[in-house]
């Protein structure tokens, strides 16, 4: 009986070892992958037009936690058939992003698919759309959300910017926006602006040791968002090299104070939307 229990204890000792190895050697993978990793086009359903035609609408997963990725227009990023270029990103926010763009496809196109296909850190991938029954999607999911009356009597922001601007790499320049609405219908609670504030863990004095496997919590960078005149304004960088950086001008200024790391042509999507409807403008920055 003793030799049972003895051969138990040494068959659980090692299983608890090789338990510990194993989570030693796995450790790595118990951290978000900051950097390194590729990108994963999708798919994001398709709409109709009022002439007949369709909207296929694309988004980005960009697997990296921490690490922005510039992919330009060409054999890494294209999109078919016809011209590579269709006004698809060429920069991408870490994490996971919607409707980032769309492409205009005929009445007739039957069976026919669009392709977007992106290679980063040396793996392609692709996203086919087609016209699924399945993946019609609402053009506009917050016209459910409000009450026919309410939605009658709205009429969509007004969104004013300057289209165009120059910048210098390091010096801050202003893109200048302006907006207003009719105040219908009443603004729902806002979930934008500067974003969450990442965690520390400091160690009490006198206190515990941190375990080595602490998750790492990142605050990744995201699209601008800010309240103005109870509209939320949205800016979202399409394309141009990393490192730009968007600050609210001020309160209730739906204006943004822009700062660039890299010299290069920058292209900002702004948003401007009261729930039901949404006013898009778009602003070009060259910065030398």
């Amino acid at each position: 009986m003793a030799h049972t229990n003895r051969l138990s204890v040494l068959v659980l000792s090692a299983l608890l070892a090789a338990t510990s190895l194993a989570a030693a050697q796995a450790y790595p993978t118990h951290h978000p992958f900051n950097t390194g990793q590729s990108i994963q086009p999708f798919f994001d359903g398709w709409t109709r037009n009022d002439d007949g035609t369709f909207q296929f609408h694309f988004a980005y997963l960009n697997r990296n936690y921490a690490e922005e990725i510039e992919v330009p227009v060409g054999p890494n990023n294209q999109v078919s058939p016809g011209a590579p270029d269709q006004g698809q990103p060429t920069y991408f926010y870490p994490r996971q992003h919607s409707g980032m763009f769309s492409v205009t496809v005929p009445a007739d196109l039957g069976e026919g698919q669009v392709i977007w296909e992106v290679t980063a850190h040396g793996a392609s991938y692709k996203a086919v759309g087609w016209l699924l029954p399945e993946w019609e999607i609402d053009p506009n999911p917050g016209d459910n959300r409000t009450p026919p009356d309410v939605l009658a009597a709205n009429q969509a922001p007004t969104l004013t910017v300057t289209k165009t601007a120059t910048a210098s790499v390091g010096t801050a320049v202003t893109l200048q926006a302006t907006v207003s609405d009719d105040g219908i219908p009443e603004p729902r609670p806002f979930t934008g602006g500067g974003g969450n504030v990442t965690p520390t863990f400091e160690r009490e004095e006198g206190g515990p040791t941190l375990p080595f496997n602490v998750p790492q919590i990142h605050n990744p960078h995201r699209p601008t968002r800010q309240r103005v005149a109870q509209v939320n304004v949205t800016w979202t960088q399409i394309r141009g090299p990393v490192g730009a950086r968007l600050k609210a001008a001020g309160d209730e200024d739906p204006s943004m104070v822009a700062t660039f790391a890299a010299p290069g042509a920058y292209l900002f999507r702004v948003e401007a939307s009261d729930g039901p409807a949404t006013v898009t403008e778009f602003v070009e920055v060259t910065v030398r």
